[in-house]
């Protein structure tokens, strides 16, 4: 067995698999540029935690479970004008999960509450925070399952324990007393110790509706909005628009006008 691949071998017993990868061509270029070995060992590191950070934000965005990957950048603030892009990007900061805060996004279907959930969850998983995405009624059903087979306090204590619960679509359907007293039991547990975001069609004064219960609806509000974010979306929905958008006729093509030229050649002197 050569130097080189002793090397390797031991690198990757260590779990050191990306500079076993790379050290080769690294050490290569080391010499090229008179590199100190100290740099060079550096360097090595920096690659392999660049890495492991890389496979660890990964695995949590897979234990995440968000239905699809939608980013804040991605999102068209233009489309909903009555919506603080600014106060959006600051919660980004993840501050509300430091403190515990909740943040709630009401509005119709189709104007990008979830959307916005789920980019403000890819950023708590890309600060290494545990997130579950799940929807409301998955949710439940699955407190529901955990009374028959007694786990409720463990399930609850998993829930608890997360930096960021996701709770999607919240209203959609009504639910029974059983139902609402878990949900009321999952709020109690996070209160004050771990941030929830919640998207939901429902204006708060509807709840009652919701939970079939005034009282127990009363105090779920007064548990999540304490210390929380509300986020009222009432514009367009992307869904209709996107519908529109796909029912256009092709524009047809005019070829390149003398228009395009000057517009073209004026781009290059900047």
């Amino acid at each position: 067995m050569t130097e080189i691949e002793r090397l390797k071998t031991q690198l990757k017993r260590l779990s050191l698999h990306t500079m076993a990868a790379i050290f080769e061509e690294e050490a290569q270029t080391a010499a090229k540029s008179q590199m100190s070995y100290t740099a060079f060992l550096a360097r090595l590191v920096d690659e392999e935690i660049a890495a492991k950070t890389d496979r660890s934000i990964n695995a949590r965005i897979a234990k995440a479970r968000f239905p699809s990957i939608k980013t804040l950048e991605s999102f068209d603030f233009a489309f909903q004008p009555g919506l603080s892009a600014a106060r959006i990007k600051e919660l980004a900061q993840l501050g509300f999960l430091d403190r515990a805060e909740n943040v709630l996004l009401v509005g119709p279907p189709g104007v990008g509450k979830t959307h916005l959930a789920i980019a403000l969850g890819l950023k708590a998983c890309a600060a290494k925070k545990r997130v579950l995405f799940i929807h409301s009624t998955a949710l439940l059903d699955q407190l529901i399952a955990a009374t028959v087979d007694r786990s409720l306090g463990a399930k609850l204590d998993f829930l608890a324990r997360l930096d960021l619960l996701i709770c999607d679509e919240l209203g959609y359907m009504p639910m029974d007393s059983q139902r609402a007293n878990l949900f009321f039991q999952l709020v109690s547990r996070r209160y004050e110790k771990g941030s929830i975001i919640l998207t939901t069609n429902k204006p708060f004064a509807d709840w009652g509706q919701v939970f079939g219960d005034d009282v127990i609806a009363s105090a779920i509000l007064d548990r999540l909005l304490h210390h929380s974010h509300i986020f009222a979306i009432n514009g367009p929905s992307y869904r209709i628009r996107d519908k529109l958008d796909r029912s256009k006729p092709p524009q047809e093509d005019k070829g390149v006008t003398s228009d395009d030229l000057a517009a073209s050649n004026s781009s290059h002197l900047f």
